[in-house]
């Protein structure tokens, strides 16, 4: 049996940062994580010697890993991580970072997550994705997670009825909420018969169930309550968090993820309820994955999702804002900055910073993370509570 998690007590989230997506870029990886760090730590009015932990997630960073940006950056932290999760990225990074500053590994960590997105580069990425892929699916035509997630959508709706009238609400909604995210690439309001007539893609996903690669960075920083309390920083709590990998082995296709094995044990940490939420951020490369997640984080009985979004209204201003900076898929998808883009918009939100996206009186905000789908399922999952700073 596991020991009782610790708590995530005097642990500080600050300065969430975005730099605005770009559908192609000729700058590198690391030109997009050096931005994100900067405009990260200009908010705080730290300089780049003042963090001593930082966090890198990437996947156009090769040959360079976290250790070749520190020489880049010209950074000397004492705690460093490299997180290859893609969307269950942020959540990860979170977690670690809040544990090396309770434990005093470091003092400020900077968490960043970052690609670039040249011509041809994403169908170069899928052909290197991982073993899995190039062994049992590449050789095969695999089309990338389009395929994929076509395959898992497929058996969701023979098992559970759910139309693709129910995936399109999640989409409409989203880009509803985009249209409101100056960032967002997406700058087209889109209708549910839109969704409904798009070209398809691999059946049954159609063109607005996929999200659009792109270049682009985000970045938020950890540090003590003290530390931000000083610096007068607006700051986010970790009420608790969650992570699970490799979930469910036996299941013959994937219908659910790592959040259903302790999402008791997180509601339990945050002293909450589903009911208690006041916005969800779920990762959402594909509007199916989105709903799973409705039901593996409570918030429905698995089966149920597609009644939950005919029954909620998941706009900002609806009783379920979801993703209400249009997520992935209206804002785009900047390689694993897609782990991060619901976590610092949740960081906004909770600290009422939000602007034209923000959700009326947040105070907490559950973001869930999934990543590194192989060829039959998503590997990463995690899920965070976070709530304003109590005055």
């Amino acid at each position: 049996m596991s020991r009782t998690r610790l708590g995530y007590e005097g642990v500080a989230i600050v300065s969430p940062a975005t730099i605005p997506y770009q559908r192609f870029s000729i700058e590198t990886a690391h030109w997009w994580i050096a931005r994100a760090l900067k405009e990260s730590l200009d908010q705080a009015g730290l300089r780049p010697a003042e963090i001593d932990g930082f966090a890198v997630s990437s996947f156009t960073l090769f040959p360079d890993n976290a250790v070749g940006l520190t020489q880049h950056l010209g950074l000397c932290p004492r705690w460093l991580d490299h997180i290859p999760m893609g969307g269950a990225s942020g959540i990860v990074a979170l977690r670690r970072a809040a544990r090396a500053v309770q434990a005093g590994d470091a003092d400020i960590v900077a968490c960043v997550a970052g690609d670039t997105n040249h011509i041809d580069s994403f169908r170069n990425l899928l052909s290197s994705f991982s073993r899995f892929s190039q062994d049992a699916a590449y050789p095969y035509g695999f089309g990338g997670p389009n395929a994929n997630f076509a395959l898992l959508t497929d058996r969701y709706m023979k098992d559970y009825g759910a139309t693709r009238e129910d995936f399109g609400r999640i989409c409409v909604a989203q880009r509803q909420n985009a249209l409101r995210n100056p960032n967002a690439l997406m700058k087209k309001p889109l209708t549910l018969q839109q969704y409904l007539d798009a070209r398809p893609i691999s059946d049954p996903i159609a063109l607005f169930d996929c999200v659009m690669p792109c270049a682009g960075s985000e970045a938020f920083l950890v540090m003590t309550v003290e530390e931000a309390q000083r610096r007068d920083l607006p700051f986010a709590v970790i009420a608790g968090t969650i992570e699970r990998h490799n979930a469910y082995v036996d299941d013959p296709v994937q219908l659910r993820g790592g959040w259903a094995m302790d999402i008791d044990e997180l509601y339990h940490m945050a002293d909450c309820t589903p009911s208690d939420i006041d916005l969800l951020q779920t990762y959402d490369d594909y509007p199916v994955i989105s709903m799973m997640q409705f039901e593996d984080l409570g918030f429905c009985d698995k089966g149920e999702g597609s009644r939950f979004v005919q029954d909620r209204d998941l706009t900002i201003e609806g009783d379920f804002p979801h993703n209400t900076s249009g997520g992935q898929l209206s804002a785009g998808q900047a390689g694993a900055a897609g782990g991060y883009i619901g976590l610092v918009e949740a960081i906004r939100q909770v600290t009422a910073a939000a602007g034209p996206t923000q959700v009326p009186d947040a105070s907490r905000a559950m973001v869930s993370g999934f990543g590194v789908i192989n060829y039959d399922r998503g590997v990463c999952s995690g899920a965070a509570i976070i709530e304003g700073a109590k005055a």
